[in-house]
């Protein structure tokens, strides 16, 4: 196997540069370089020589396969974060036959080696691209194992339940056991109960993790534009007392005091006979449609569209007075922060679903588990028993302990290189 490096840093100028090695070569790499090296796991500073050439003065340390990342022998140098170091340690790398990492290589390679199951690399993945704290929450479960060790726990039931079947079928000529049918389908039970649990969570965990819409919704200059710029604190989009000015949707990504929450600036809803306003106003509708929620926007406070129970209607414009509430002013401020506290208390209860299966890898395998476990207590020993194998396998895919192989390049590819 190649031995592998890469900036774990991102790159540029900076404090420090780390870079990470992995694979055989690590260890009499590091050695060419640095000297005898330090005890595994502690770090000490030493010069780093490419020949006669001093490329800097960093901070080494090592860890032994088996108690590494990746499995690996890997290295890790800590030097000073100017770019031209790390290049010019990189051409001795590769001089010493080393080649760069690709995105997420090394995390790929702890999988393959047995350091994380694929719950977990999909958790780590989703940890690196979290950007608010409920999302990062939810990333450090997966990334903790938590869904593995859940599956292992269902596995474990149907495997027992697996084992007395095949001793009704080993033992039918002997005394087996009159409860042993009844534990058998009280495990099966158990099992689909908990898995509809995790199946049931599985929408509010994806849309958190993927971060929820909010769509302003209302006729030309309701004031849409106004209170997206308020909300965003900065000019994002083109405020104009023309009718028709907003004609493709704009979006602010913030944090919603931890939620992510995407803010839709959508087009005035009105008929037009402008094909391009027309298209515009299509595509408003639509994506509201899609949004998790909906603000609707006008100035006698009337949604303009048919509304969900948790949408929010309100009258804009409240600094022109005709003062009835609910109101806001999207230009003084005026109201803005209630509206915003009342569109986290309406996401925060859907964001208390949420649950370990966030993929829809995740939870096909899951569906998958339950088209197997549809049996009844009539079904012959021999057919049940091979329901339970086939329910057990498709568990062992939703953590990569089998036919991993078609998801790696897809789950890997959208790591960071040098993770």
């Amino acid at each position: 196997m190649d031995t592998i490096f890469a900036e774990a840093t991102p790159p540029g100028r900076g404090g420090v540069s780390v870079v990470r090695l992995s694979g055989p070569l690590a260890r009499t790499t590091l050695e060419s370089l640095a000297g005898p090296l330090p005890q595994p796991r502690r770090t000490t500073l030493r010069a780093l020589r490419d020949g006669g050439d001093l490329i800097d003065r960093a901070l080494v340390v090592w860890f032994e396969e088996g108690s590494s990342f990746t499995g690996e022998e890997t290295g890790e140098l800590h030097l000073h974060g100017a770019p031209v170091i790390a290049n010019r340690l990189s051409h001795a790398l590769l001089a010493r036959g080393l080649r760069r990492a690709e995105a997420g290589e090394f995390s790929r390679r702890a999988f393959l080696n047995g350091r994380m199951d694929l719950a977990e690399a999909e958790g780590l993945a989703d940890l690196l691209s979290a950007e608010t704290e409920a999302q990062r929450r939810l990333a450090m479960r997966a990334a903790e194992g938590e869904l593995g060790e859940k599956s292992d726990a269902l596995r474990a039931k149907l495997i027992r339940a697996g084992a007395l079947v095949e001793a009704s079928i080993d033992f039918a000529d002997e005394e087996v056991p009159d409860d042993v049918p009844a534990e058998v389908f009280a495990l099966i039970e158990g099992v689909k109960c908990d898995i509809r649990q995790m199946l049931a969570a599985y929408p509010a965990t994806e849309r958190l993790r993927q971060g929820y819409e909010v769509a302003i919704v209302g006729p030309p200059n309701a004031g849409k534009s106004t209170l997206l710029n308020r909300i965003g604190q900065r000019e994002i989009a083109l405020v104009s007392d023309i009718a028709g000015t907003t004609r493709d949707t704009l979006e602010l990504r913030t944090d919603l005091r931890g939620l992510p929450v995407t803010f839709l600036d959508t087009a005035g809803l009105r008929e037009s006979r402008d094909p391009v306003e027309a298209m515009g106003i299509a595509r408003a509708r639509k994506r509201a449609a899609e949004a998790d929620l909906r603000i609707y926007l006008s100035e006698d406070g009337r949604p303009v569209e048919v509304q969900d129970d948790e949408d929010i209607s309100l009258r804009s414009k409240a600094d022109l007075g005709n003062a009835t509430d609910p109101a806001i002013s999207a230009l003084t401020g005026e109201g803005v922060a209630e509206l915003l506290d009342l569109v986290y208390d309406r996401l925060r209860v859907r964001a208390a679903d949420s649950g370990l299966v966030g993929h829809k890898r995740q939870a096909e395998a899951l569906e998958r588990v339950l088209r197997a476990l549809e049996i009844d207590n009539s079904l012959a020993p021999e057919f049940l028993a091979e329901s339970l194998r086939h329910a057990a396998h498709a568990l062992a895919t939703m953590v990569g302990r089998v036919g991993a192989e078609d998801y790696l390049d897809e789950i890997f590819s959208s790591f960071c290189i040098g993770k």
